[in-house]
């Protein structure tokens, strides 16, 4: 029975090592990615805490100042001191030198081309200067491209490397599962020997020391992070995390805002002080400005005692009375989206902090050596059955000469 798992084991690794090593060497990266970008950026993010902060309609209108044609979009405010402030914009596309010609119009029955986007940065602010600090795009940065290696293999949301790294991930789940059987001694002196590495021993034997040990200690973190990596990858797979739980996959329907004609809509300081009617106090504030006319002002934060960073509670806001409309809670929301909103931090190590970030940066490092040691083993063990097969063959030949 066993040969059949390792035939499974190794055929599945083949065909899937190569994206594995990929996503558990970017994956690495990124675990402590917020971190990194903070201790190499920090005029980026800290500043020094100098009196009272500026009022958020005051940043908003110093951003407009150094930059005319953005179009504000939302402002997170932080409650520490030493924070800086990032005010979310949006620039017109840049025109071609060129002009394009106009796209033809798409046939009767076509779905018309999806509206183009402008262009996403963050200004980061002094909150006590008003002083710009940087226009910032994720996009544009190093860790983006190791973002999307991890995700789509460099390419989009929709590419095939998204699928591929999706189907990468499942097989990658059948991989460990084998691992673990293949694995599985028949005696207890067995088991103590497959639970740590003969260091005195040759390299070949201490190459499957490390496949065997290390692979049976990191199994099942690899297994987590695979499983909820799935979720970014199958449509089917998320909607099944709802089905599960016996919730529906679409939130309810945020308040709706009274239209007043010509009616001037409140400003960031007044959404803020509804908010915090609300919850007078949270790590941040991350106020986003309605799309439409009948919209409500979205006011997400994240409080103190939150289970994790995505477990986000949200305000709504009349845009032109400022009265709050409602509120969604973390805790108000459906099963399905609370296991859902843990699907990131669990994938990324943040779930328990630095501790749980440090075992998922191990694990992840883990994971880029098994398709290298389970590589060596197989070249072994066919080496060592081509020497076998050579050295009967001259047997017999010499046998029939005689």
């Amino acid at each position: 029975m066993k040969v059949f798992f390792r035939r499974i084991h190794l055929y599945l690794s083949f065909a899937a090592g190569l994206v594995i090593l990929i996503c558990c060497l970017t994956g690495a990266i990124l675990v402590f990615e917020k971190e990194l970008q903070m201790a190499f950026n920090k005029d980026r993010y800290y500043v020094e805490a100098a009196g009272t902060k500026l009022s958020a309609d005051s940043l908003v209108s110093k951003v407009k100042q150094g930059f005319p044609d953005a179009k504000v979009n939302g402002i997170k405010l932080y409650e520490a001191v030493g924070r800086s402030t990032e005010v979310s914009v949006a620039f017109p596309p840049k025109k071609d030198a060129k002009a394009k010609p106009e796209a033809p119009k798409p046939k009767e029955g076509a779905k018309p081309a999806a509206p183009q986007r402008n262009p996403g940065f963050t200004i980061f602010i002094n909150p006590y200067t008003g002083q710009v600090l940087e226009k910032y795009s994720y996009s544009e940065t190093g860790f983006y491209t190791v973002f999307a290696l991890h995700r789509w293999l460099l390419g989009g949301n929709d590419s095939i490397g998204k699928l591929i790294v999706g189907i990468s991930t499942l097989i990658f789940l059948f991989i460990l599962i084998t691992g673990i059987i293949l694995w599985w001694p028949k005696t207890k002196r067995i088991m103590m020997q497959r639970l740590k590495i003969k260091r005195t021993a040759g390299w070949k034997r201490i190459n499957h020391d490390m496949h065997l040990v290390f692979g049976f200690y990191s199994a099942i973190f690899l297994f987590i992070f695979a499983f909820t990596g799935l979720a970014w990858s199958f449509k089917w797979f998320e909607n099944g995390i709802y089905k599960v739980t016996g919730s529906s996959p679409k939130p309810p329907a945020p308040p709706k805002s009274t239209y007043v004609a010509d009616a001037k809509k409140i400003s960031f300081d007044k959404a803020l002080a509804a908010a915090q009617t609300v919850y007078s106090a949270a790590e941040f504030y991350n106020i986003s400005l309605p799309k439409d006319s009948s919209e409500a002002v979205s006011v997400s934060l994240l409080g103190h005692d939150a289970a994790h960073e995505s477990a986000i509670n949200s305000v709504y806001i009349d845009q032109y009375s400022g009265a709050v409309l409602g509120k969604m809670a973390f805790s108000d929301r459906s099963l399905g989206a609370q296991v859902r909103s843990t699907f990131k931090p669990v994938h990324t190590g943040s779930i328990w902090g630095t501790p749980s970030k440090i075992i998922a940066f191990i694990v992840c490092l883990l994971g880029v050596t098994f398709p290298i040691t389970g590589t060596i083993m197989w070249y072994n063990r066919t080496r060592k059955k081509y020497k076998k097969g050579t050295t009967k063959a001259k047997e017999l030949e010499e046998e029939l000469a005689d």
